[in-house]
């Protein structure tokens, strides 16, 4: 289906007066909101281009185009609304998922990305096919978009999660009365410090659209509250709740014994999530991890190399060949079930397997003895150390981990995770753990600790937000 005529951007307010909620709640927010609308409209026609682009590589770009106008399906009765911009941030808010629909509540997944999308119908087969759950993009930033949306749907409550502040979504949500609130919310110190800066600070002003703010840490909610949050939670990250894929562990574990893999044999080291920019000093590392392993009379190490995006993998495959690593890529050597197909040793003298898979990540992490998390040697912030945590895994990351905070300064403090500036630190730190069998220990028993004790968000989070809804009933 086409994208629907410009004529419909706008709708009429379908919701009474008596529903709404004032917000912003000054007159040059509202001025504000408005210029940024308009500007969102004169730039729709080359957004609209921009997706269907991508379509061209993504097909799903160019699939589901009423729902980003706000027409999303509408057989369930006052659901949660839960949106979780893309793939990692679905995953992060399964437990919390989880526990609203066995508590009974129907729950309306919204996200902005293909993969995302296929993420959350993942995610709830069951209870879609049990008619509790459905699945959306997110309608574009445009009132009438959201006003639709809105009405299809009827939520109970919003829910966004980690970090949303697009102010159209949050100033209609508000407008049409429907309750607001943020679930494994984090507010980064980079993000908060550049949002007091620019633009009069309008972007941390919004922030004040939520009622509900439940967060990761006393750091972050100490900054909600300095933009104005009314009532901050501390709950943790229910991340710590997700449960580990034990056919991808099993089938890993038989790879470890097939191929003679581990600590004693064959180190196995993952690099996981790498982004554009961390290919070359990667291989550096690996190059410099073959030299130190080698010298100290170790086998040669086989690196499990798993690049965050899927429109990498020919490119990150050609690279590592041209770079000298024999590489071999996971669909090569496995079949959809992750069983090692008919070649000779399956691995055999490799340097390198590529990931080059979606959601198989335990798999990649349960391969290996130590792991090197990804978007930490560029400045990005870095991604998911929790996943590795839970298997038990020591953890290493570069300069950059704003973006993991939480739990990445804990994690720091109780020695569970590495933290390196440059590569031949990052290499000299790898060796020396994969030929130290008491530190190796050592960091694996404290990665278990860690991780058992920041468990339990998902309990917290259900906690605050039961109560809350049963206020609003």
């Amino acid at each position: 289906m086409g994208p629907l005529p410009a004529s419909r951007f706008f709708l009429p307010d379908t919701h009474p007066p008596a529903m709404k909620t004032r917000f912003p709640p000054t007159w040059g927010m509202r001025l504000a909101i408005a210029l940024y609308q308009a500007v969102w409209v004169v730039a729709l026609p080359a957004f609209l281009a921009f997706l269907w682009q991508r379509g061209r590589r993504e097909p799903l770009y160019r699939q589901f185009w009423a729902e980003r106008w706000g027409k999303a399906p509408t057989a369930l009765k006052n659901p949660i609304w839960v949106h979780s911009a893309s793939m990692g941030e679905i995953r992060g808010a399964a437990p919390l998922v989880r526990a609203l629909l066995a508590a009974g509540y129907p729950v309306m997944v919204t996200t902005l990305t293909p993969a995302g999308r296929t993420a959350a119908q993942k995610l709830l087969e069951q209870a879609i096919a049990q008619g509790q759950a459905q699945v959306a993009y997110l309608p574009f930033e445009l009132g009438g978009s959201v006003r639709r949306f809105i009405r299809h749907v009827q939520p109970r409550c919003a829910m966004m999660t980690e970090i949303d502040t697009w102010p159209v979504l949050l100033t209609t949500i508000r407008q049409q009365g429907i309750p607001l609130c943020m679930a494994n919310a984090q507010y980064p110190k980079k993000s908060i410090e550049r949002d007091l800066q620019r633009w009069g600070g309008f972007r941390a002003k919004l922030f004040s659209a939520y009622q509900l703010v439940m967060c990761k840490s006393e750091t972050h909610a100490q900054r909600f509250r300095q933009v104005g949050c009314a009532r901050v939670e501390v709950v943790g990250e229910t991340r710590f709740d997700l449960p580990v894929s034990a056919p991808q562990i099993a089938a890993a574990e038989q790879c470890v014994q097939s191929w003679q893999l581990g600590l004693s044999q064959r180190p196995v080291i993952a690099f996981a999530s790498a982004i554009v920019g961390e290919d070359e000093p990667f291989i550096e590392a690996m190059k410099l991890i073959q030299q130190g392993l080698a010298a100290a009379g170790q086998a040669k190490p086989l690196f499990v190399y798993v690049p965050r995006s899927p429109q990498r993998f020919d490119a990150v495959h050609g690279l590592m060949q041209n770079a000298g690593l024999q590489t071999l890529r996971r669909s090569q050597v496995f079949d959809a079930a992750l069983q090692a197909k008919n070649l000779p040793m399956a691995i055999g003298d490799a340097d390198v397997l590529l990931g080059d898979s979606l959601g198989e990540m335990y798999f990649y992490l349960a391969l290996s003895q130590a792991v090197v998390v990804g978007a930490s040697f560029v400045p990005m912030g870095a991604h998911n150390v929790i996943e590795p945590l839970a298997l038990k895994k020591p953890v290493m990351v570069g300069p950059s981990i704003w973006g993991i905070e939480y739990p990445g300064v804990e994690a720091l403090a109780a020695g569970v995770l590495q933290q390196h500036m440059d590569i031949p630190s990052l290499a000299q730190a790898m060796v020396h753990l994969l030929t130290a069998p008491g530190a190796y220990a050592q960091a694996m028993a404290g990665a278990e600790k860690f991780y058992e004790e920041h468990a339990g968000s998902t309990a917290k989070h259900m906690a605050v937000l039961v109560p809350w809804l049963k206020a609003l009933a």
